[in-house]
């Protein structure tokens, strides 16, 4: 089985004739949390909904040894690919319970044995979802719902999450949590493509880390030297310092 779970190679994508993604290079590990952070319209967003086959797009991705070249939505989910929209985009008049179990769907049809069981991990990982467990989805804090929709993820028991912008909109001592779990999944071996705004919380949780700007990747290494790389420290990183 090959180390790496996703390559990416001149990545092109955009809306309309506007391309916003101007060649994009990166790949991610199995068992690692890569994450791209940026400013608002750097092409985050458009970056995942490209590998999602959303957007319309060139370049190579291969995926877990398959060329995705034509492979469509549904069948990118059904090799393992989830992605958490920005907006969850969540079932809002169902309750929490449901939500998960649609989002077992992918488990369901591939027979994993007692794919239910995923509603345990993720009542572990969220108890308080199991508290809600019968609550309509529209009825919760914006909290709950981004946990609601990394749980009705993870039901999908994908090789690759990936998570748009997880943090916004949410308290602090939310996002403070939300990392909280991102971390335990990465040591629990799941692999992760972080998308995010925070950079300090996304690259304390990542292993590797990439800045996008202006639809190119302008900086890249392990997340641990971008966090010290002054760069990235007077760009993103200054304002949160002098304030924390």
């Amino acid at each position: 089985m090959p180390a790496t779970l996703l390559s990416v190679r001149d990545l092109h994508a955009g809306y309309g004739r506007a391309e916003v993604l101007s060649g994009l290079n990166f790949s991610l590990e199995r068992g690692q949390v890569v994450t791209i952070i940026g400013p608002n319209g750097a092409g985050k967003s458009t970056t995942l909904n490209a590998l999602m086959a959303v957007l319309p797009w060139r370049g190579k991705v291969v995926f877990d040894g398959t060329d995705l070249a034509e492979v469509s939505l549904e069948e990118r989910v059904m090799l393992g690919m989830a992605l958490v929209p920005e907006k969850r985009e969540l079932f809002a008049t169902m309750p929490v319970e449901d939500n998960l179990i649609l989002g077992g769907f992918r488990a369901m049809r591939l027979k994993v044995p007692n794919w239910r069981n995923g509603l345990e991990r993720v009542y572990t990982l969220f108890p308080r979802l199991k508290e809600r467990r019968l609550q309509l989805a529209g009825t919760l804090s914006g909290g709950e719902r981004q946990m609601l929709a990394v749980g009705r993820a993870l039901m999908s028991n994908p090789k690759l999450l990936m998570l748009d912008e997880p943090s916004l909109g949410l308290a602090p001592l939310v996002v403070r949590d939300i990392f909280r779990t991102i971390a335990r999944l990465r040591d629990d071996g799941v692999s992760i493509l972080l998308i995010e705004q925070n950079a300090r919380a996304a690259l304390e949780v990542a292993n590797h880390g990439h800045v996008l700007e202006t639809g190119a990747i302008v900086l890249e290494g392990p997340a641990a030297a971008l966090a010290r790389d002054p760069r990235v420290i007077d760009t993103y990183l200054g304002a949160a310092r002098k304030s924390g």
